[in-house]
């Protein structure tokens, strides 16, 4: 069996800890100077290598600020938050689509300026994966194709952050579509403004690429 090394903490490691601590409790609050490197020195009882590391690494991550010639002081504690996708993880699929629904605007009109050939290749690829399957009542393959569709056209709006967002809420919705949409009737029903959708993206016409958008969402 392969044995784990266990890495032990350095001084600085530990007094950067316990100054963190003091600052998340509230010890030391937002512009008030840090102590002294002789008084954190008395303080923590190591040496002022350890002091100065420690102090380096805080002001790194932003706890800290240094001012040559004043000293060092605690800046505004931005709380930790959870990542996007640990939010996505506990959020309730019907606000997750929510906002995907917001962004889908947006992207479309994007999409109808930025896109390349090889990325119009792609969209049509799935809008047609789309169309075969809702004709064809298999449900969960018209769902997967129906989010490929709309993330192809978030890839091709030439907004990378957009289309990350896009991506981060749609990924998300498979398992709930597969619960509000017992067959495919629905996806039939809005194969031609889908269809519409890529023609409009595919002319570069923004104003149709909108309107197709809001139709698609008001259905």
């Amino acid at each position: 069996m392969m044995n784990t090394p266990i890495h032990k903490r350095s001084l600085a490691d530990e007094v950067a800890n316990q100054i963190k601590a003091y600052i998340r409790s509230g010890h030391y609050v937002a512009g008030q100077q840090l102590p002294t490197e002789p008084e954190l020195m008395k303080q923590y009882g190591v040496g002022r290598s350890s002091i100065r590391e420690a102090v380096r690494m805080l002001a790194n991550s932003g706890l800290l600020r240094v001012q040559q010639g004043l000293g060092t002081f605690i800046n505004e504690v931005v709380e930790e938050r959870e990542s996007l996708h640990q939010r996505l993880n506990r959020a309730a699929a019907k606000d997750i689509d929510e906002v995907r629904q917001l962004l889908e605007v947006k992207i479309a009109q994007n999409a109808a300026i930025n896109r390349t050939p090889q990325q119009l290749d792609v969209i049509e690829g799935f809008l047609n994966e789309r169309v075969q399957a809702a004709q064809q009542g298999k449900i969960e393959e018209c769902i997967q194709a129906d989010i490929n569709f709309h993330v192809s056209i978030a890839r091709a709006s030439g907004n990378d952050i957009l289309a990350d967002m896009y991506y981060a809420f749609s990924s998300r919705l498979k398992s709930w579509f597969l619960q509000i949409y017992p067959d495919t009737s629905s996806f039939i029903q809005t194969n031609d403004l889908h269809k519409s959708l890529f023609l409009s993206i595919k002319d570069g016409d923004e104003a149709e690429a909108l309107r197709c958008a809001r139709a698609i969402l008001k259905h």
